[in-house]
């Protein structure tokens, strides 16, 4: 017996209250001239084929359609159709009217029924509140009432039946009345026949069925409404149903209803913003799913509710790290996509958490229909594919933002982008790359009126200068989720921070833990102690001022540790070090094999990705309890602790900065973990009044960074703007620079010289180098003179290369023209090898000769061809006197891509980085510099016509640097997450494709992978998911361009 069917009912409305456009369900089969079967939650089997005829069916309801005989809705019909058109001089369009009049009585009537209907039917079921009242003094605006009253309620074999009436009428003559009938029964129509979208307005596709004028004549000839009504119900009666979940329909349909809703609201800037801050319920329900989250935070709420982002205001806000303002970014993003449907740029500080962005938001871009596109490394695509349907989230670090934001204006797309997020806003004021950022988000705010710019830090002190360059609003709060406990350990005595006092500590507690002689020897600092009072229980971080300090900590300290430490979780322990010895080929850190049993980890930049990744996910999960780490950590990803103790006040050899202390106390503390977290900052008396300056003092100010980076600052900024035709005068690139940053601080960072002599220094510097032409008049600065870029000049801002090594690049690639020895890659790789990686590499000469020896006469050839000959490596490697100059910088450059091209041939960085005697962190370091160096002289080479014969071979060998692994393991190492050891144990399992991955079910996953843990299988299926979206997306497109119809074909009006 076939399940109930299930009654989908409208709740009743105020007549003056306009109704929300209800989704549509999955369209089933069509059977002309009745309306689809709509599926129902009952089997599984396929659709059968509706018959168009009722002549040899058996009539499955006589002459009533329930069990209250005559008092059937079929028998009113047939009675109202018998009354209204015997008379033939009746106009079809009153007719139909009448008959909308009459069939609202009797839905009206059935209600006090119980009304029931046949399985597949679905019943709208209106109030008494809107029963139709005709206004007989009024009948063209009560008819028009009663039309979008009555069809708005009405099943879907009614509606089309009242459509194909229309169609007949309108042949005759069209009233205003019949218009505004027709556009409703087509409204409403379409509302049960088009698949579901997010925009009401949106296009609808062509009618699966076309009637001829003939065809439609004799149908109504022939053919009744009430015969028409029984037709609908038997095929829906009779007919299978499609393989489509009903809740899963109805969750679509209130999916899509929301979007619309929440978009008309955003348009209109209503105060009713919607079930979620103008977002589906849906989004509510992943962020509980994906992230746990079941509220958010009050001034979350608030900070979402500022009027300044209702009205599409650039705003900068700034809490406390920990504090749940990425959350809130999140939330404005998908308000982007998904209501305003506009692409979305996410610029993050590093690799690393643009990798985890895009892992975390694939889950939503698959469930809320998005795309997640990764610009880290050497991916990334210039300019970025025109989507017409999906809208892209593009999450990128601040380099490949760069990019992407210059190709957005070149090819005049910078407007469909809606959105810029910038986390770590602070930045700004960092190096080269608080340059770099400086001038993307200038060129943003210079180029497009309607890109919105939010930005975010937990360390800001001059916002009122950042404000002027953003020109944003403002909004900051002290909020923790987990209170922060600040104290200060000089000897043996913990002191609490406390601003009020005049010292700034005041008395806490001393330490009492029992130290041995020998223990105090090996622990001055009482390392021990503060540790031993959370772990194993707790977590905690240990902040080291280098890399080897991490190391020597962690040894330490599981040097003195009792040995119950080694019970705790002891099993997992043992996978983590089984894991790590796959990582490296059967090699494990001897630091790594003594400290993890008891639950103790370094973390820095010495480890390669792949340890890095297990090392953190083992502390995450809590297999370990105590991290000793490098500065790194605190600003990458996030790992918080119950306490952090920070070594000593240093980074390296320099004196800790305010907002660097800030950032690593900023990870004590889990928010629904610990109640509350503690910092513990260690002294020596002699630092003890610069340690109280650090505490009290503000945080640092944001300077731009233009003029201290002139070649990846001023100078590149210039040379873009020329290229990118923003501005091509003298008067131009002024007007430009003061609505920077720098243009902003210029009477604090330019003393000596004006903001206006700068440019025009910098301008004729490009000249003289060959990379812009034109001529900057002595006399008038507002010269009017126009500037052009050279085909150099395009090159170098289009590839992002350093304006320090752009003519030696070109002469180098040049050069290679006349030989460029393709026996092996040993010549391309040393063209990818990167020129700021020359100057921290100290060769080992014996090594080096090694190395040497073992190349091909072809490959040595290639020494010769760059400068180094065979005879000055082996007078090195004996210790003799060099008579001949040779440029060290070409000589570290070929050492390093002696490394490089070792690695490619044996892809195990442990190997390798044992042979050269170097860090497997250095190596790794390396080899993802090489990649993006490789990537951006591949788009070097794409914009002067002379080096074509570059682009397919540096296409093939950014991959193989990309990803350097054996070329089967590439498609699954394209998915987010998804490093070589894991990789390689998904290729053993069977899952060898992009497509296997996408299509894998997560618990099968957590089966057969070990180490893999039901969250990470997830992800890795949605990120797999979105990958392969992606790539059919773009196929798709490219297919709907080379199908389009040229506008300008000759001949043709």
């Amino acid at each position: 017996m076939a399940e109930p069917s299930l009654a989908v009912r409208r709740k009743s409305r105020p007549g003056s209250v306009r109704k929300r456009s209800r989704a549509p369900l999955q369209p089933g089969p069509v059977c002309p001239p009745v309306a689809r079967k709509r599926p129902s939650s009952g089997g599984e089997g396929p659709p059968a084929e509706t018959p168009c005829s009722n002549d040899s069916e058996e009539d499955m309801f006589g002459d009533y359609d329930s069990f209250y005989g005559s008092d059937s809705l079929l028998a009113q019909v047939d009675d109202i159709e018998h009354k209204y058109l015997q008379d033939k001089n009746t106009d079809i369009k009153a007719a139909g009217e009448i008959i909308h009049g009459n069939l609202q009585s009797g839905i009206h009537q059935k209600k006090q029924d119980n009304f029931s209907t046949s399985e597949n039917m679905v019943v709208l079921k209106a109030d008494k509140e809107d029963a139709f009242q005709m206004n007989e003094s009024d009948p063209v605006d009560s008819n028009q009432e009663l039309t979008e009253s009555i069809l708005d309620d009405l099943p879907s074999s009614q509606l089309l039946y009242f459509e194909k009436m229309d169609e007949l009428s309108s042949g005759s003559r069209i009233s205003p009345d019949s218009e505004a009938r027709n556009k409703c029964v087509n409204s409403s129509s379409d509302k049960i026949r088009s698949p579901s979208s997010f925009c009401p307005d949106a296009e609808h596709g062509n009618r699966p069925t076309d009637f001829s004028a003939g065809s439609k004549c004799d149908l109504f000839k022939t053919e009744s409404l009430k015969d028409h009504l029984k037709s609908a119900m038997t095929g829906n009666a009779k007919a299978q149903t499609v393989q489509v979940s009903k809740t899963k329909q109805l969750k679509e349909a209130v999916l899509s209803e929301e979007i619309c809703v929440a978009r008309k609201t955003i348009e209109s800037s209503s105060v009713d913003i919607g079930p979620f801050y103008g977002l589906p319920s849906k989004v509510k329900d992943l962020f509980r799913q994906f992230r746990g989250i079941e509220t958010l935070y009050e001034w979350q709420n608030d900070c979402l509710m500022l009027e300044s982002l209702q009205q599409r205001k650039n705003l900068i806000y700034s809490l406390p790290t920990s504090g749940g303002k990425t959350l809130v970014a999140e939330i404005i993003i998908l308000q982007e996509l998904l209501c305003r449907q506009k692409d979305v740029l996410m610029i993050l500080p590093y690799v690393a958490i643009v990798q985890e962005k895009v892992k975390g938001l694939s889950s939503f871009g698959i469930e809320l229909g998005f795309l997640v596109e990764e610009y880290a490394g050497s991916k990334g695509r210039f300019p970025p594919i025109k989507r017409r349907i999906k809208k892209s989230l593009y999450i990128a670090t601040i380099e490949k933002g760069h990019a992407l934001v210059n190709s957005l204006i070149e090819t005049e797309r910078i407007d469909d982008l809606g959105l810029v997020v910038v986390d770590e806003l602070h930045m700004l004021g960092e190096g080269s790359r608080g340059a770099t950022l400086e001038i993307t988000l200038a060129k943003i705010l210079y180029t497009s009126k309607n890109t919105q710019i939010i930005g975010m830090s937990a360390t800001l002190n001059n916002v009122g200068d950042l404000q002027k360059f953003l020109q944003a609003e403002y909004y900051t709060n002290n909020f923790r989720p987990v209170e922060l406990k600040e104290y200060i350990k000089i000897r043996d005595t913990i002191y609490a921070v406390d601003s009020k006092t005049e010292n700034g500590f005041t008395f806490s507690r001393l330490l009492n833990f029992k130290y041995s002689s020998n223990l105090k020897k090996a622990d001055p600092d009482h390392i021990i102690a503060l540790v031993t009072e959370v772990i194993p229980k707790y977590s905690c971080l240990i902040f080291c001022p280098t890399k080897k300090n991490c190391e020597n900590v962690a040894s330490m300290v599981c040097k003195y540790l009792k040995k119950e430490f080694r019970a705790h979780r002891e099993k997992e322990k043992q996978d983590l070090i089984k894991n790590l010895k796959n990582i490296g080929n059967g090699s494990v850190c001897p630091v790594l094999k003594q400290t993890i049993p008891f639950g103790i980890a370094y973390h820095h930049s010495g480890l390669t990705n792949d340890e890095r990744k297990s090392i953190e996910e083992a502390y995450s999960t809590g297999v370990l309890c105590l991290l000793a780490c490098t500065a790194t950590l605190a600003a990458g990803v996030n790992l918080p602790a119950r306490r952090v103790i920070l070594r000593a006040p240093y980074v390296a050899n320099d004196f800790l900065k305010k907002n660097q202390y800030k950032q690593m106390i900023g990870r004590a503390g889990r928010a629904g973990i610990d109640s509350a977290g503690e910092s513990i900052l260690i002294v020596q008396e002699k630092d003890k009044h610069l340690v109280q300056d650090l505490v009290n003092s503000p945080l640092d100010n944001c300077y731009s960074n233009l003029l201290l980076e002139l070649n990846k600052g001023m100078q590149s900024l210039l040379l873009s703007l020329v290229g990118l035709k923003i501005a091509v005068t003298h008067e131009e690139v002024d007007n430009f620079m003061c609505n920077t940053l720098l243009g902003v601080q210029q009477q604090r960072l330019s003393k000596e010289k004006s903001l206006l002599e700068i440019i025009k220094d910098g301008l004729e510097n490009l000249i003289e180098k060959g990379l812009l032409k034109g001529r900057i008049s002595e006399k008038d600065h507002n010269s009017k003179c126009t500037l052009m870029i050279t085909p150099l000049g395009k090159a170098t801002y289009k590839g992002s290369i350093d304006l320090a090594y752009c003519n030696l690049l070109y002469q180098e690639l040049k050069k290679g023209l006349e030989g460029l020895i393709l026996e092996s890659n040993l010549h391309l790789l040393y063209l990818a090898t990167p020129y700021d990686m020359t100057s921290n590499c100290s060769p080992d000469w014996m090594i080096y000769l090694r190395q040497f020896k073992q190349l091909s006469a072809a490959e040595q050839k290639v020494a010769d061809i760059m400068g180094v000959p065979e005879s000055f490596i082996t007078k090195k490697a004996s210790g003799q006197a060099i008579r001949k100059n040779v440029d060290s910088a070409v000589v570290n450059r070929l050492y390093l891509s002696f490394v490089l091209y070792t690695l490619l041939k044996e892809t195990n960085i442990w190997s390798v980085s044992e042979k050269f005697n170097m860090s497997r962190g250095y190596v790794q370091n390396l080899l993802n510099a090489a990649a993006s160096f490789a990537s951006c002289v591949l788009h070097f080479c794409e914009e002067l016509e002379e080096f074509w014969v570059y682009k397919a071979l540096l296409t093939e060998l950014t991959k193989q640097l990309t990803y350097c692994v054996k070329t089967e393991l590439i498609p699954l190492m394209e998915v987010a997450g998804v490093l070589e050891a894991r990789a390689k144990q998904l290729y053993n399992a069977g899952y060898k494709t992009l497509a296997h991955l996408a299509n894998a079910d997560p618990e099968t996953l957590v089966k057969m992978i070990e180490h893999l843990s039901r969250r990470q299988a997830k992800q890795i299926v949605s990120s797999a998911k979105m990958l392969l979206s992606e790539k059919a997306e773009a196929l798709q497109e490219e297919v709907e361009e080379l199908l389009k119809v040229p506008a300008d074909i000759p001949g043709t009006c």
